[in-house]
């Protein structure tokens, strides 16, 4: 039976919306935070956490899950992609498609699924 509470549309949220927006990678919730406050001002940490909950539950945000780091997030519905994170400052940055074109040779019995992994190295703006 589909929900039929509607989540709320405040300036908070739509801040957050178009942070992730304008940064067109994934973001923190530190990072969220940064970018939003250039639209309202008075937004603490405790309000894009909640609203990031709300926006992944409404399914406009995905979690990116970060080998030995924070959650980060990103907007859905995106096609399949890798991710690439930058070792001098941490951001982290979408690749485009996918180049494992083949599915990995898995031992006898094992049964492929999916698969994710990251690119590490140093982003444009640290190689400077």
């Amino acid at each position: 039976m589909p929900s039929t509470i509607q989540t709320r549309n405040t300036r908070q949220k739509d801040a957050i919306r178009a942070a992730f927006l304008e940064a067109n990678r994934p973001l923190s919730p530190d990072e969220a935070l940064a970018l939003a406050q250039k639209d309202v001002d008075a937004l603490s940490i405790a309000t894009v956490y909640r609203n990031i909950g709300s926006l992944v539950d409404d399914k406009w945000l995905t979690p990116v899950d970060v080998p030995g780091h924070s959650t980060r997030y990103e907007v859905a519905g995106k096609a399949h992609h890798h991710h690439f994170q930058c070792n001098t400052c941490g951001t982290v940055h979408e690749l485009e498609g996918c180049e494992m074109q083949s599915r990995p040779k898995l031992p006898r019995g094992f049964k492929y699924s999916s698969h994710e992994f990251f690119v590490y190295g140093t982003c444009s703006s640290c190689a400077k």
